[in-house]
């Protein structure tokens, strides 16, 4: 077949998915991320005693999920996500399980810091196969209108995760080792990359769109790759260059995507970077065990936050009856609304009384994940979307997950030893001024004298006395300042409101809906 008559509409039947196979669908890919999560977060559950152990900073606990985790995985995201536009993206995915659940459980087995964060970038590696390829494959079940509401059921997967991996995490790293809680976790990758295999099929390229879109001829065999005309290698590299730059362009090149995917930039850099302290805070601030603070920080967490990501898609998706705009303001108002309930829980004297307060911001802040992707799948073409998701993660998690974390751990790094070295100081604002105008906080007394936060042994306790308070204190500040960037996302998205039904009519006008 010629280029040009693989090119040409054809009356091709339309493959027919029930609502309830769909459902199905949505529910399988949510199970891979739910899998994704736990894999990606659990160190933040089991990471005090990981860094007790190890003797290893807060700094280098947060770049154990930060940056050795997010530099293969933003990298490669863009290649795999150009490789879902032309072959199978259920086998990519299911590859890509099973490469990510190894090197989490080869995590259990590492024997220092480097060989662990080495496993970590492996983590990362196989854990670049999976979004760009589901967003795909959810765009291509569901039409434009119910987008947003499909995309936060599959981003349900982050607050569930995020809650079975604290629950179980801790409670397999108190009663057995934080080795065996990534042993156990990484096991069932193989299990749920062969369902995936077997339960999801392959769509259509534009399958939802048909009424708009008639299928190509490229588009009924989505399992055999794509029939291209021939470029030669340089050519196929000019090829893919000029794609990424044209889908760029339409996702970073109007105002409205691009405020809010700086948004979701912003937004996610707190969480990743709060996230990684929260359950840490709680056990050097109250003395909790691994297992109580998994338990009931994960449920409230999982709760909280679950609620918040599907209200966000199916909030948005009935709103944009009266006007697009609100896939903006939603997650504005959401973020804005978050920040003052975070800091009151994390200032408070009882951690029950912290717990009770937590049931309540991540409703608000886990608003932004369905309409931010929802709008992101629906402002470029089919054989854009894979690309698209992946060009967005790029930039996001290089700077969210892959600087959230270990600025996060920075912080408190310098937190701690201004507090130890300045005791009585209030701390945030002169150790801030100190830190970006005046240089780092002098010395490295704390981390010479409480390795791991903890007293070094042979050493005078009169000298250490003040290791466990300032760590706890330096912890607190931390996470305060990091909550402060969940307004500033927020600014982006009421930004974005501005122009969001304009630059989508335009987007659909580009696509000939």
């Amino acid at each position: 077949m010629t280029a040009v008559a693989a090119a040409r509409p054809i009356a091709a039947p339309r493959p027919i998915f029930t609502e309830r196979y769909k459902r199905l669908v949505v529910s399988m890919l949510t199970l891979v991320y739910t899998l994704n999560f736990i894999d990606r977060t659990i160190v933040g559950i089991i990471g005090q005693p990981m860094k007790e152990s190890l003797g290893i900073t807060d700094n280098q606990l947060g770049l154990l999920t930060g940056f050795a985790f997010a530099v293969l995985y933003t990298v490669l995201g863009v290649p795999i996500a150009r490789l879902a536009e032309r072959v199978s993206r259920v086998n990519i995915m299911a590859v890509c399980i099973a490469i990510w659940s190894a090197f989490t459980a080869l995590c259990g087995v590492a024997p220092n810091f480097i060989s662990l964060l080495a496993m970590r970038v492996g983590v990362g590696i196989g854990e670049a196969g999976c979004s760009p390829p589901a967003h795909s494959l959810i765009s291509d079940y569901f039409e434009p209108k119910r987008r947003a509401s499909a995309l936060s059921v599959y981003a349900f997967g982050i607050p569930l995760g995020g809650m079975l991996g604290a629950v179980f995490g801790g409670l397999i790293a108190q009663y057995l080792n934080w080795r065996m809680a990534f042993l156990i976790v990484g096991a069932p990758g193989v299990l749920v990359a062969l369902a995936l295999r077997l339960v999801v099929k392959e769509p259509p390229r534009g399958h939802s769109e048909i009424e708009v879109h008639p299928v190509l001829a490229e588009d009924v065999s989505p399992d055999e790759p794509t029939t291209t005309p021939s470029r030669g290698f340089w050519g196929e590299i000019a090829y893919e260059f000029s794609e990424l730059a044209s889908v760029g362009r339409q996702i970073f090149g109007r105002w409205s995507f691009l405020n809010m995917a700086i948004g979701v930039t912003l937004a996610s850099f707190a969480g990743y970077g709060a996230g990684q302290f929260g359950s840490p805070y709680f056990i050097r601030t109250f003395g909790l065990g691994l297992a109580l603070v998994g338990v009931t920080f994960g449920i409230i967490g999982g709760v909280s936050s679950g609620i918040g990501t599907l209200a966000g898609g199916f909030i948005t998706d009935w709103a944009n009856r009266r006007s697009p705009a609100w896939y903006a303001l939603t997650p504005g108002i959401g973020l804005a609304i978050a920040v003052p309930i975070y800091i009151l829980a994390y200032t408070r004297a009882d951690w029950r009384a912290a717990a009770w307060i937590l049931l309540l911001p991540g409703i608000f802040q886990y608003t932004y994940l369905g309409p931010t992707f929802g709008v992101i799948q629906n402002a470029v073409d089919q054989r854009r979307r894979a690309t698209a998701t992946a060009l967005l993660f790029f930039v996001l998690n290089l700077i969210a997950l892959g600087g959230g974390p270990p600025f996060a751990g920075w912080l408190i790094d310098q937190f701690a030893q201004f507090g130890f070295t300045h005791p009585g100081a209030h701390a945030i604002p002169e150790a801030l001024q100190r830190m970006f105008l005046g240089g780092e906080a002098a010395g490295r007394q704390f981390f010479d004298l409480c390795p791991g936060g903890v007293p070094k042994k042979g050493v005078a306790a009169a000298l250490t006395a003040a290791c466990k308070p300032t760590l706890v204190a330096a912890t607190r500040q931390g996470l305060i300042v990091m909550f402060f960037f969940y307004g500033w996302g927020a600014l982006h998205y009421f930004l974005a409101a501005f122009t969001l039904a304009k630059d989508l009519k335009a987007a659909a006008a580009e696509r000939g809906v």
